[in-house]
């Protein structure tokens, strides 16, 4: 098996086979993209740490029993996964209201939600990610229902998980985005990455932004607010 040889290149991944037919090995990039990829940069070491601040929240799920597909890191860059059939689905949990949220209901940035909304939208850049409902998944045959149910299900796990141990931190989670997978013997496992790039993280007194719409808003200093996360969740100095 040629283990060099690239199955699947995203925005800020890359994924290799190894020797093992059930483990993949994610290379993350350094690329910023916002928008669909129509916003691009290069940003020195941001892989590093969405690869290492990965590696912290699968360890913390895995701590309250949630299945993902992480294994382990093996370089500062690289990390160990469980092969899965990516579901070409996007859970997005809100718990304030920013980004999308915002622009289609009308409320005002940070309104604090009454409960947490849960939305998923359809994998597809052609189409730009449209946001879906039960009918249109059913109709589109993304998911069984069985699956859609579960997948609200683990991603409310996961923001009761993320918020508790965040709020410790100093930090509120406004939202974040789950991807999921199904394993070889049918397992359904939270996949893809949980980092800045797929959370906002505000500071619980200032509300600073510490995530990817640094990059988005042209608010400078992505990266040593990508650090800054890190450090809070116990990672060195330096990634």
């Amino acid at each position: 098996m040629n283990t060099d040889s690239v199955l699947y290149e995203g925005k800020a991944k890359q994924l290799f086979p190894t020797d093992d037919p059930q483990v993949l090995r994610v290379v993350y990039k350094d690329s910023a993209t916002a928008f669909n990829g129509e916003k691009k940069a290069e940003l020195g070491g941001k892989g590093t740490l969405n690869n290492q601040i990965s590696k912290l929240f699968f360890q913390l799920l895995t701590e309250h029993g949630v299945e993902h597909h992480f294994i382990k890191t093996i370089s500062d860059y690289e990390q160990l996964v469980k092969k899965v059939s990516i579901i070409p689905l996007e859970v997005v949990v809100r718990n304030i209201a920013a980004g999308s949220l915002v622009k289609r209901v009308g409320l005002p940035e940070g309104t604090q939600l009454s409960h947490p909304v849960v939305e998923f939208y359809y994998k597809n850049d052609d189409l730009g990610d449209p946001l879906m409902n039960h009918d249109h998944i059913a109709m589109l045959e993304l998911a069984t229902p069985d699956q859609v149910g579960h997948m609200r299900q683990i991603s409310l796990q996961v923001n009761d998980i993320l918020q508790l141990y965040l709020e410790q931190k100093g930090l509120m989670l406004v939202d974040f985005k789950l991807e999921f997978g199904v394993d070889l013997s049918g397992r359904l496992l939270l996949a893809d990455e949980i980092s800045p790039d797929t959370c906002r993280f505000w500071d619980n007194t200032t509300g600073k932004k510490l995530d990817k719409d640094r990059f988005r808003q042209d608010l400078g200093n992505v990266l040593e607010a990508y650090q800054e996360i890190y450090q809070r969740l116990g990672g060195a100095s330096h990634a």
